[in-house]
C-alpha cells in the first residue's frame, strides 16, 4: 500500500510572507492613530461602535435650513446687489421717486405764445378749440395770449360798444362760448390765458369807429408812422368820452369772462414822439391808465393787468408812456430786433420777462439758460403760432 501524506500542523503563519504581515500591522496602527479624524464609527453599526471605547462617534454637521441667512465675510457694494422681483402678494416699500430735473425752459414762470384774435377760436368747434389748447401745452407753453380787442372794437358782443357806437362788436363771427372753452381747457391743462388788447389806443381807417372818432374830435393831430408802411391814428385819452369808453370796455370784459387770468396791453398804448406839435401827453396817459386799472381791479381783483412795451426809458422818452408809474402787475419788454438786444437785458432782468419773435429764436437758448430772465413770450410775426410752437419745442425739448 502506498504511504499516505501527513497534514501539516499549526496555523500556517510561517507560510505568510513577512511583507504582508508588516503591511497589516502598519495599516492597523495608522487606523488606530487616526481614529478620531477618520470617524471610523460611521462604518459600524451604532450598537457595536458605542461599545468600542477608543471610537468617538460624532454627529453629522447640521445643514442650514432654507430659512437661515448666511452673511458674507464682507459687505458687497450696494450697486452689485440685484433685488429679486417681489411676488404679487409681497409688500414692497418703494424708495422715494427722484423727479427728473426740469430743463431751463420749463423753469420759466411764464412761457407764453401769442395767438391772434382771428386764429385759435375763429369759426371753430369746441373740440377744435380744446385740442388747440392741448397742442400748445404739449409744446411746452403754460400761457396763451389771445387777442380779444383791437382797432378800438371787441371781438365779443359788447353792451359798451353798442351804447357808444351803435354796433355790438368788430365785424366777425365770434361766438360767446369760444373764449369760455379756451379758458376752461387752459385751466384744466394747468395753463393761463391772458386776454390781449391789441393796438391799444391806435386805430386805422378800417376801424368801425374811425369816422365817428373824426366826427367827435377824438383823435390827436397827425398820423402815427412808428412802423414803416403802417399808418395809425391815435385816440386822445384826454377826452373824457375816450377814457370812459376804454375803461368801461376793460371792466366789461373782466366781468364777462371772470376766470381770465390777465389782460395785456402793448406798446400801442402810447403817443409816438414824432406826432406833430410840442405836446407832453405823459401826465394824461398816466392818469388814464391808473384810472382804468383801478376800475378793473374793483370789478375783478383776481385779474392781472400786464403790459408788453418798450423798456421804461424808451417808452417814456419816445411814447409818453411812463409805465413804471402806472401801477401795473407785470411788464414784458419787446425785443423784436437784433439792434440793442444786449442793451435791453439790463431792463429785462429787473422785470417779468421778454417778448421776442421767430427772428430771435437763435437767442432762445441763452434766454432760457439765464436765471435772471423770469418769463419769455413768443410773438409769431409770420402769423403762424403752431409752426413757431413746434420750433420752440424742438429747440427746448
Amino acid at each position: 500500500m502506498p504511504q499516505s501524506k501527513k497534514k501539516p500542523k499549526g496555523c500556517g503563519c510561517s507560510s505568510i510572507p513577512l511583507s504582508v504581515i508588516f503591511l497589516l500591522f502598519g495599516s492597523g496602527y495608522f487606523l488606530f492613530a487616526q481614529r478620531n479624524n477618520l470617524n471610523l464609527g460611521q462604518w459600524l453599526p451604532s450598537e457595536l461602535a458605542n461599545n468600542i471605547p477608543f471610537l468617538e462617534v460624532s454627529s453629522p454637521e447640521p445643514v442650514p435650513s432654507p430659512e437661515m441667512t448666511i452673511q458674507p465675510a464682507s459687505p458687497l457694494p450696494q450697486a452689485s446687489i440685484v433685488a429679486p422681483t417681489p411676488s404679487p402678494s409681497a409688500t414692497v416699500v418703494a424708495s422715494p421717486a427722484i423727479a427728473p430735473k426740469p430743463n431751463s425752459w420749463q423753469t420759466k414762470t411764464i412761457r407764453g405764445i401769442y395767438i391772434s384774435r382771428y386764429q385759435i377760436t375763429n369759426n371753430a368747434s369746441e373740440e377744435a378749440i380744446r385740442a388747440n389748447v392741448r397742442y400748445y401745452r404739449e409744446k411746452g407753453f403754460n400761457t396763451i395770449i389771445h387777442g380779444v380787442f383791437g382797432n378800438a372794437c371787441p371781438m365779443y358782443e359788447s353792451k359798451v360798444m353798442q351804447q357808444t357806437f351803435g354796433s355790438k362788436s368788430c365785424p366777425n363771427e365770434f361766438e360767446e362760448e369760444w373764449l369760455t372753452w379756451l379758458i376752461d381747457e387752459a385751466h384744466k391743462q394747468g395753463m393761463q390765458v391772458h386776454a390781449y388788447f391789441e393796438k391799444g389806443i391806435k386805430i386805422d381807417k378800417n376801424s368801425p369807429i374811425f369816422d365817428r372818432a373824426i366826427e367827435r374830435g377824438w383823435l390827436v393831430a397827425g398820423v402815427d408812422r412808428t412802423h414803416p408802411g403802417v399808418e395809425h391814428y391815435v385816440l386822445d385819452v384826454g377826452v373824457p368820452e375816450v377814457a370812459n369808453f376804454y375803461t368801461n370796455i376793460l371792466v366789461e370784459f373782466v366781468q364777462k369772462y371772470p376766470t381770465v387770468d390777465a389782460v395785456q396791453w402793448d406798446d400801442y398804448l402810447g403817443y409816438y414822439a414824432e406826432l406833430p406839435g410840442n405836446v407832453d401827453r405823459t401826465p394824461k396817459l398816466t392818469q388814464f391808465v391808473k384810472g382804468a386799472i383801478a376800475a378793473m381791479k374793483k370789478a375783478n381783483p383776481a385779474v392781472s393787468f400786464d403790459l408788453c412795451h418798450h423798456n421804461p426809458y424808451w417808452a417814456k422818452r419816445y411814447f409818453a408812456a411812463d409805465w413804471a408809474n402806472w401801477g401795473i402787475d407785470r411788464a414784458f419788454i419787446q425785443v423784436y430786433s437784433e439792434a440793442n438786444f444786449k442793451e435791453e437785458m439790463k431792463y429785462i432782468k429787473e422785470i417779468d420777462g421778454i417778448a421776442i419773435s421767430e427772428r430771435q429764436l437763435n437767442r432762445l437758448g441763452d434766454l432760457a439758460e439765464n436765471p435772471q430772465i423770469k418769463g419769455i413770450l413768443l410773438f409769431p410775426l409770420s402769423g403762424k403760432p403752431k409752426e413757431l410752437a413746434a420750433q420752440v419745442h424742438e429747440l427746448m425739448d
